[in-house]
């Protein structure tokens, strides 16, 4: 039985490794030697990686892709991804190449609005409570001046903060409701000092204050923190082009094609089942590109799906529509994203995607995310209203199952070419490799 380790952090890279090999692994060579496989043969590189987080023991390795032939507002991109899952950089690439030849995607950024909170109880009257905050309002600032004069140098800074009374949610629930503009940084050390800040001056006040100072016990801040729900950080991006262009399908004709599309997209709208994974195709392509360029994929998979709900059911991210000969598709999601600090300066492959990227500020980073995340959509929904979603995904699946089979590169070689022909299948695929080997 294993048991409590005490001081874990304090013990070397090996030896965090030999404990956890053998405490957890039944081969501790064959463990350690897994480990140690990953590791950067460039020492200051692999020192770099150890320092990003706690209790490193090895470097997990993602494959980076690179989808090309972006137009996004008549500019070129090539976009970086990293994600595990197979065809996703290949449908973005494919979608990509189709509205190349349309006219490419059309993106604005509707606003930047970050939000965060001090949340608080007080359990006295809200008229006084109320009229305390607006005679300290303008202090609540003041005294977050040495925090925010740098960011409001370069045009950023605290936008507004506002008293809500939350009572009716929760017995003496009160909350300072703060909005940020944050330029290209994603923003959240800034947000949460900035807030801490509030919090202190909020707390300070109400004890020095004539009417409460009596009565300090009335107010209790419970925590300030960032919000990574930003209905107002948001970004649309849409493609169009007259019906009689959508000629891909050689099943049906182009104003057939455009109106499944459309259904596809209205069940997503009116059926939470289908839009769960409508919105999680949407999210292989957004968070591959996130996760490429350093972002917090998890705040920002938290905070569109938050989005999704916003109208009181989970529906689609995406909206299609055919209007006088027209197919538009489009996208309008909130995305909080940083080209400046955490990784960003960092990490030398978060570096180079970025530069990849022509070194988008924070805008322009959001509308090719949220780019991606249309792309992806597209693609999906295409194959979902005509050929079907397994005939491309497993093709591009064939080799992962050929590498877990063990096959050699003339198997790979002669089965992808087999499976070119036929349907794709896991069982299938060990047929015809069971096959293979028999033949040899």
């Amino acid at each position: 039985m294993n048991t409590p380790i005490e001081g874990f952090s304090k013990l070397t890279k090996e030896e965090k490794i030999a404990w956890i090999a053998k405490s957890y692994t039944t081969n501790s060579n064959e463990t350690i030697a897994i480990l140690k496989r990953y590791w950067n043969t460039d020492e200051t590189l692999q020192k770099l990686h150890d320092e990003f987080i706690e209790n490193t023991i090895t470097n997990y390795y993602l494959p980076l892709g690179i989808a090309p032939n972006f137009l996004i507002n008549d500019t070129l991109y090539a976009i970086p991804m990293a994600i595990e899952e197979s065809s996703v950089v290949a449908a973005a690439s494919k979608a990509a190449k189709f509205w190349l030849k349309r006219g490419g995607f059309k993106t604005t950024v509707i606003n930047t609005e970050k939000v965060g909170q001090v949340h608080f109880m007080y359990t006295g009257a809200f008229e006084k409570l109320e009229s305390f905050f607006n005679l300290i309002a303008p202090k609540l600032k003041k005294d977050a001046k040495d925090i925010t004069k740098n960011m409001e140098k370069r045009g950023g800074g605290i936008s507004a903060i506002t008293l809500r009374n939350k009572t009716a949610d929760l017995e003496n629930y009160y909350q300072l409701h703060c909005t940020f503009e944050t330029l290209d940084a994603m923003g959240a050390n800034f947000i949460n000092s900035c807030l801490e800040q509030f919090a202190e001056t909020l707390k300070n006040e109400f004890a020095k204050s004539p009417e409460f100072k009596e009565h300090e016990e009335q107010l209790e801040i419970v925590m300030s923190i960032l919000s990574n729900y930003v209905p107002n950080c948001l970004v649309r991006a849409e493609v169009s082009c007259p019906i009689d262009q959508l000629n891909e399908d050689k099943n049906s004709t182009a104003q057939d094609f455009a109106e499944k599309i459309v259904r596809a997209v209205q069940i997503a709208k009116v059926e939470p089942y289908r839009a769960v994974t409508h919105n999680k195709g949407i999210m292989n392509g957004i968070d591959a590109v996130v996760l490429a360029t350093g972002n917090d994929f998890r705040a920002i998979e938290a905070g569109i799906h938050a989005y999704a709900a916003k109208d009181g059911s989970y529906s689609s991210l995406t909206n299609a529509s055919i209007e006088n000969g027209i197919f538009k598709f489009w996208i309008e999601i909130p995305l909080a994203l940083g080209t400046v600090g955490g990784l960003t300066g960092l990490h030398p492959l978060v570096k180079l995607a970025l530069e990849i990227l022509q070194n988008p500020s924070a805008k322009d980073l959001m509308q090719i995310v949220a780019v991606a995340g249309l792309a992806q959509n597209f693609a999906a929904v295409r194959s979902l209203v005509t050929t079907g979603i397994q005939q491309g995904h497993m093709k591009m699946h064939l080799m992962n199952i050929l590498n877990q089979l063990g096959a050699s590169e003339g198997d790979k070689k002669t089965l992808v070419h087999h499976f070119k022909h036929n349907t794709v299948t896991h069982s299938a695929v060990i047929a015809a490799y069971n096959s293979l080997q028999e033949k040899e």
